[in-house]
């Protein structure tokens, strides 16, 4: 996404490309971004703090691929609904990227 700031720093319009106006880009999960896009300073601290949930997310996933990468947990031993939790992230994760709609952008940002 590409922004225009106002006078003091705050974003005052979006745009999915970049125009004259909005030349600033910015990650479409960035918590500034989804802070403006939901309005209302009560949606600002909740925007922000799913923003984080996203991001941490994958951490989370990361964390558990390299437990059992190095044999310190099994797959089996996630409860059920995890497992098919795990296995659902992975399979969009895989059509995602194979459909190429995660641009390289998202990729750097740590999107997917």
């Amino acid at each position: 996404m590409y922004i225009k700031r106002d006078g003091d720093g705050r974003i005052e319009l979006v745009s999915r490309d970049k125009t004259p106006e909005c030349d600033e880009y910015l990650a479409a999960d960035s918590p500034e971004l989804l802070a403006f896009l939901t309005e209302g300073e009560s949606s600002r601290g909740r925007a922000y703090f799913q923003a984080t949930d996203l991001a941490f997310v994958r951490v989370l996933e990361d964390v558990l691929e390299l437990l059992m990468d190095k044999g310190v947990i099994s797959f089996t031993e996630l409860p059920e609904a995890a497992q098919e939790k795990v296995m659902e992230r992975q399979s969009l994760r895989r059509r995602l990227n194979g459909l190429h709609l995660v641009g390289s952008e998202d990729e750097e940002s740590g999107v997917i």
